[in-house]
């Protein structure tokens, strides 16, 4: 798999995939062929991450943030809608939920991640357990 699509499963999708089904295809990621996040190349990764960091810090529960591909050079366009969804706090810790919505040559998939930071510290994407 490549580096890309690594990268962009471990920050967004975690909570998306049942713990069964990753761990039976832990070495086979064939079903994301034809799917938004195949189209994607690294700039378009870092692009997305950084908006959705910034979605993270600046939007309200429940307001959204619109995100394209385009500048990145890549030849497919991708674009994405983040809904931030539910805000808790405990203690200087806070989490938010995200729903992302990718799309790309006709083809949406949507990914719930959650994210958490302490105090002023970056954004971290939670496992789902």
């Amino acid at each position: 798999m490549s580096m890309r699509i690594s990268s962009l499963l471990r920050a967004i999708t975690g909570g998306l995939l049942l713990a069964g089904a990753v761990a039976a295809q832990a070495s086979n990621y064939g079903f994301l062929s034809d799917t938004p996040v195949s189209y994607m190349r690294q700039r378009d990764v870092d692009s997305l991450l950084k908006a959705a960091n910034t979605a993270l810090d600046t939007k309200r529960d429940g307001e959204t943030a619109v995100w394209t591909n385009e500048g990145t050079g890549t030849s497919v366009k991708l674009d994405a809608t983040m809904t931030i969804g539910q805000t808790t706090k405990d203690g200087d810790r806070t989490c938010r939920r995200m729903t992302a919505t990718l799309n790309a040559k006709g083809q949406s998939m949507t990914l719930r991640p959650q994210y958490c930071k302490a105090g002023d510290g970056a954004w971290q994407f939670q496992k789902q357990k």
